[in-house]
């Protein structure tokens, strides 16, 4: 089994920060790209923020310059550092691990539970 576990949300004044953090644990062979996506609510879940296994980060528009994508290898773990939070970034954030769980299996995605994070203005 694999799990997947997100921590670090809550709510922050706007301008302040908040850093999320995420492990990946279970049988686990290989781990590809880890990643954070939000969903605010009534609409579609979206790309926050992702780094490959090589290092290679892909960000949002809207977060460029302000959050900061950043992985632990040997933990497992994926951290986003969220600076001058605004409130339209309010939503749950989700962490998505592609990883694959032995050589005869392809890569699959697993997801958190999600985390809330709430900027009042």
């Amino acid at each position: 089994q694999v799990q997947v576990v997100e921590s670090g949300g809550g709510l922050v004044q706007a301008g302040g920060s908040l850093r999320l953090s995420c492990e990946a644990s279970g049988s686990i062979l290989s781990i590809r790209t880890m990643g954070w996506y939000l969903q605010a609510p009534g609409k579609e879940r979206e790309l926050v923020a992702s780094i490959t296994n090589s290092g290679n980060t892909n960000y949002a528009d809207s977060v460029k310059g302000r959050f900061a994508v950043s992985r632990d290898y040997a933990k497992k773990t994926v951290y986003l550092q969220m600076n001058s939070l605004k409130p339209e970034d309010t939503a749950v954030y989700y962490c998505n691990v592609q990883l694959r769980k032995s050589w005869e299996l392809g890569t699959e995605a697993y997801w958190g539970q999600g985390t809330q994070v709430t900027v009042s203005a």
